[in-house]
């Protein structure tokens, strides 16, 4: 070369659920909420071709708002045992968020 630079584009930042090349890391996010009261939640996630479920308690805005997380699990068998341990519901007991 004869000591030029080449001026580059500047890197395009992509959000975190868009396909990035040779990335699939992270797809959409379904929620799950306890029929009872709202503060139940589990979220399924698509990372990397395997379902992630997180199971969360959100605190109400009178008491901080928030959430906690209280585990996180690979499978549905192991989810219904988290739910068990954890919180007074079942896998019954969640519907789909609107």
């Amino acid at each position: 070369m004869d000591g030029r630079r080449v001026r580059r584009s500047p890197a395009r930042h992509r959000r975190a659920n868009q396909k990035a090349a040779a990335q699939s890391y992270f797809r959409g996010v379904s929620e799950w909420v306890c029929g009872c009261c709202g503060r139940w939640r589990v979220t399924v996630e698509l990372i990397r071709g395997r379902h992630r479920y997180r199971l969360v308690r959100r605190y109400p805005p009178s008491f901080g708002g928030g959430k906690d997380v209280l585990g996180e699990v690979g499978s549905v068998a192991e989810l219904e045992d988290l739910l068990r341990r954890r919180t007074p519901l079942g896998l019954a007991d969640l519907r789909e968020a609107a």
